[in-house]
Parts: structure tokens; sequence; C-alpha cells
């Protein structure tokens, strides 16, 4: 579970400027870490990013509305090992959030960033403890019953005695699935989950496993295309002896594309082997330049004094 958000903008002039922030933890988000997102947005051109740091991750979105500032980002901390997904999953509505309550009053902004919060550990709680999901049905059952809808109460306290313990396990089913990396059965228990939850009218949880559901259905295409992209690398620098020396830009190319999608796919370690990579690769194609230069020269001179 998170802890932390933030709320923070790129000025062009003078970098990232935070704006509002809320945090459960003594762990912050300081000015190093706002300007290494920073450069992973603007220099690497991602929607999203993250970064690792003492056993933290730290991640941001561009917030994408033209009734607020523009630049603005809307970040998280959480421990390493906590499930980024959900976050990923709830962004949408969170963005929506901050969009209708946006304001320059820093006070205001702090306490819907802390209202935001609250909900999504609510939520999170909600998945894993049958218990609270039962709490929030009997409240939902006496408001019907004051209101008369008898049935309706009926029929909603009969699905509170099953559905949340079958709903809590399909989570952790799912949750199973995706780290064994069977994203097939994950998604499916995960819309399994959501039906579930729709029974007993939890909408929100409704809305972050579909979406949860949809983002891990991607992840085999996201594995693919990376794998496709690795070989193309692959083929290309697997013998450098006689080739063009400016196929170093079309690898490049394709690292950039792979730093995207591995970028989905939450892995920081092998986005940390591809900028290596494309490092020297850079550094290789500056070379390269100079020896077409200087080739050029040498052309030059043999043909008007030899």
């Amino acid at each position: 579970m998170p802890v932390a958000i933030f709320l923070y903008e790129i000025d062009k002039s003078f970098g990232p400027n935070l704006i509002a922030s809320y945090y459960l933890t003594n762990v912050k988000a300081t000015q190093e870490i706002l300007r290494n997102l920073v450069e992973k947005h603007t220099k690497k051109d991602l929607c999203d990013a993250t970064i690792t740091k003492d056993n933290y991750r730290y991640y941001s979105s561009e917030i994408d509305a033209e009734n607020t500032k523009k630049n603005l980002y809307l970040g998280f901390i959480l421990k390493e090992e906590e499930d980024l997904v959900s976050l990923k999953s709830l962004f949408e509505k969170i963005e929506g959030k901050i969009i209708e309550n946006f304001t320059t009053d820093k006070r205001k902004l702090e306490q819907t960033l802390k209202e935001i919060m609250t909900s999504i550990l609510d939520l999170m709680e909600k998945l894993k403890e049958p218990e609270i999901i039962k709490q929030t049905i009997n409240e939902k059952t006496k408001q019907m019953l004051d209101e008369g809808k008898l049935q309706e109460a009926r029929e909603l306290i009969d699905l509170g005695e099953k559905i949340p313990e079958k709903l809590a396990e399909e989570v952790t089913l799912a949750e199973q699935y995706r780290n064994n990396q069977d994203y097939k059965k994950a998604k499916k228990s995960y819309f399994k989950a959501a039906e579930l939850a729709e029974q007993i009218q939890e909408f929100e949880m409704v809305d972050l496993l579909r979406k949860k559901g949809e983002k891990v259905g991607d992840l085999p295409s996201y594995l693919k295309e990376q794998d496709s992209i690795n070989k193309d690398i692959q083929k290309i620098l697997s013998d450098l002896e006689g080739r063009e020396l400016n196929l170093y830009e079309e690898v490049v190319g394709l690292i950039n594309e792979n730093i995207k999608i591995s970028n989905n796919l939450d892995d920081n370690e092998f986005i940390g082997v591809l900028e290596k990579l494309k490092n020297y690769c850079r550094s290789a194609l500056r070379k390269a330049n100079e020896l077409n230069r200087l080739d050029e020269e040498i052309l030059k001179i043999l043909e008007e004094e030899f």
C-alpha cells in the first residue's frame, strides 16, 4: 500500500516544483527524487515513470486535463515489494478527483490528497479483509431498511454471508497467478472477483479489479514485444565487424522502444541495462560519425592531391 501521495509540476526554467503532498511516514519526495522522475518523463519521453531508492518505489504519471496546470504530475511512494498495478489501475479515477478539486490553495489541495490516500487504503484493505466488506454491507442494509427497501436488504444480507470470503479468495488466487506469470488465469480471476464485487454493490472495487485484470492481460503482449525487440537488437549487434556503423542509430531507436515497454512491465533492473547499452551505442555512433568525416577528408586528399 502507498505511504505517500504527492503532486508536482515541471517548470521548464527551474525544474520540478512540489505543489502539495501527504505522507504516512518519514519517507519524502525530495528534490533529488523529483529530478530523477522528471528526467524519465522528459528526456526519455515516458508518460509514467518509476524509480527505486532505499527499498521504496517512487511512481509518477502525468495528469491530462485542460483546466489544471500544464506539466502537472501525480506521484506515489510505496515499498519496493508492494503492488504497483493497483495504483496504476486506480490512476484514472484518482486523476479525475485531482482535476475536479484542483485549487491553488495548498491546504485545500493537501486535504484532497489526504482524502484520496484514505480512500485508496480503505479499498486495499477491503480486498484483503472479508470482515471489512461485511461491515460495509451491514451499513448498506441498514440504510436500505431505513428507506423501506426490505427485499433488497434481505438479498444483500444473504449475499453478505458468502460473497466476501469468495471475493477475498479470488483476489488472492489472482495475485498468485500473477506472481507465477500465469497472466491469462490471473486476468480471469480478477474479472471473476469483479463480478462478485458487483453482486454486493462494491462498485469502486469492481472498477479496480476490472482494470487490474485488463492490465495483467496486457502483460503477455508487452513481454512478446520486448522479446522481439531484444532479438532485433542482438541480431544487429551480434557481428560488429564489417557492419555499417550508422546502424548504431537504428539500435538506439529499438532500445528506446524497449525502455518504454520495460517501463510498462515495471522492469527497472532491465531498464538500467538498456540505458547502459544505449549510452555505449550513442558513444559508438559519435565515433562512427567522426570516422566517416575522416574518411571523407582522406578521400578528398586522395582525389585532389594524388
